[in-house]
């Protein structure tokens, strides 16, 4: 099927605003390096200069596309699965049971003793959610039962952080938590890399695999079957493939809200009513929002650890009183 001009050029117009925003982020920082000396370090060897690209600002920049990424790719999967454009992993109870296990290490102070204990914990936490909603959905293949049981882990995940809030007698432990669960990119390096991009990668392949399946059950879940689809793989490939490209962007940046729900609906309009045309679109366009948005967060507030997640907030919500002011609109 020919592509019309659109749609055609969306995604290189797409990756190539991504990598623009990569390279702009790359110069940004508290050491003040001329942005082209700054990016010729990455590739030759300059001293000083060189490691703070190497060390601190290329992880940010890589975390910041991978993580858009995988938050808007899982966000186009779950509404196409669900068939309700209000889905994201949040729903799904997967970011809020990510969180738990990263508050887990955090209260438990495992986190201080090993590092690597908070991610991996987040980890944890969004299959165990994963696995929860599966076994409480049983076996039927509808939209709400899944729903349903996301709603119900996410609202349990929410009631144990905040009774570890309740119950935490160092308050420091409960500003780190309170602190995690806004999200940022500060202070990570490429062992975070490194540990998230393998859960990000494979993650990414499963919900692509599954565009095909969302492609049929756009047209209802009977004509889905007659084409042969096994609706239960489907099920699976979509919360597996969810479970870990955002538990490990949980696990590596917090909580970071918004981008998974907006970045669908800006380009569904853009891509037609196929969801596997929305993937590749809301991968690149996720990658897009999130570092923009750490650009603008270390730009408006240079000298304060201005939170990513509250950032994403500040852009969403705008968005979503557009959608209720059109929703009312349409219904007059």
């Amino acid at each position: 099927m020919t592509l019309s001009v659109p749609e055609r050029w969306l995604l290189p117009l797409l990756g190539v605003l991504t990598l623009a925003l990569a390279a702009v982020s790359l110069t940004i920082g508290a050491a003040g390096l001329a942005p082209l000396r700054a990016l010729a370090a990455l590739v030759v060897d300059d001293g000083v200069i060189s490691i703070v690209m190497r060390e601190i600002r290329l992880p940010r920049a890589i975390l910041s596309v991978s993580i858009g990424a995988a938050l808007g790719l899982s966000g186009a999967a779950l509404q196409g699965y669900l068939r309700n454009p209000l889905a994201d992993a949040g729903l799904m109870g997967i970011g809020p049971g990510a969180a738990l296990g990263a508050v887990a290490a955090i209260y438990g102070g495992l986190s201080a003793l090993f590092p690597l204990a908070l991610p991996l914990l987040a980890l944890a936490g969004g299959f165990v959610a994963m696995t929860l909603v599966l076994a409480m959905a049983g076996r039927g293949d509808g939209p709400s039962g899944l729903i349903l049981a996301g709603v119900a882990v996410s609202s349990l995940a929410g009631a144990l952080t905040a009774l570890a809030l309740s119950l935490s007698e160092n308050p420091f432990a409960a500003l780190e938590i309170v602190y995690w669960m806004l999200g940022s990119l500060n202070d990570r390096s490429m062992l975070h890399v490194w540990l998230a991009l393998p859960f990000m990668a494979v993650g990414g392949l499963l919900l692509v695999f599954a565009g095909r399946g969302l492609d049929a059950l756009s047209l209802g879940a009977e004509t889905a079957r007659s084409l042969g689809v096994n609706m239960s793989t489907l099920r699976i490939l979509i919360l597996a493939g969810t479970a870990a490209t955002v538990g490990a962007a949980t696990a590596i940046a917090g909580a970071i809200g918004f981008v998974g729900l907006v970045v669908p609906h800006l380009l569904r309009p853009l891509v037609g009513a196929r969801p596997s045309r929305l993937l590749a679109a809301s991968a690149l366009g996720g990658a897009a929002l999130l570092t923009a948005a750490d650009i603008a967060a270390r730009l408006v507030a240079p000298d304060r650890d201005l939170k990513l997640g509250v950032v994403t907030a500040l852009i969403g919500t705008p968005f979503f009183l557009r959608l209720i002011a059109a929703g009312r609109g349409g219904a007059r």
